[in-house]
C-alpha cells in the first residue's frame, strides 16, 4: 500500500489542525494503522494507532487528550486531528500501516511493527 500524508503546515500554539493519510488501493480497512513523527535530533515518536476497525485507539502520554486518530475505510484515509498544539509538537508527522495482528498494544507502539511508511508532513507550531 502506499501512503501520502498531508495536512501539515505553521500554526500557533493553541491552535489546530488535521493531517490527512491517503492510501492506494481498496486493501485500506485490513491494515492497521498509526502516526509517528519526529523532530529534528529526535528519533521518530509514536503519536497514535488505530486498529482496522477503528475500534481500539492508543495515544502517545505526550498527545493523550489533544489529539484523536480515526479512519474513513470507505474513502481509504486515516486522519490525526489535533488540537491545543504546543510548540514541542513541531516534528514531520508520519503515517504508516501493518498488515499484522498482535494482542501486545505495546506492540503497535514501535517503529518497527510498520510494513508501509507515507513521506511525512511537516507540523510547525509557533509560541
Amino acid at each position: 500500500v502506499q501512503l501520502q500524508a498531508s495536512g501539515g503546515g505553521l500554526v500557533q500554539a493553541g491552535g489546530s489542525l488535521r493531517l490527512s493519510c491517503a492510501t492506494s488501493g481498496r486493501a485500506f480497512r485490513i491494515y492497521q494503522m498509526a502516526w509517528f513523527r519526529q523532530a529534528p535530533g529526535k528519533e521518530r515518536e509514536f503519536v497514535a494507532f488505530i486498529n482496522r476497525s477503528g475500534g481500539v485507539t492508543y495515544y502517545g502520554e505526550a498527545v493523550k487528550g489533544r489529539f484523536t486518530i480515526s479512519r474513513d475505510n470507505a474513502k481509504s484515509t486515516l486522519y490525526l486531528h489535533m488540537n491545543t498544539l504546543k510548540p514541542e509538537d513541531t516534528a514531520v508527522y508520519y503515517c504508516a500501516a501493518d498488515r499484522t495482528y498482535n494482542d501486545d498494544s505495546a506492540y503497535y507502539t514501535a517503529v518497527s511493527a510498520y510494513d508501509f511508511w507515507g513521506q511525512g508532513t511537516l507540523v510547525t507550531v509557533s509560541s
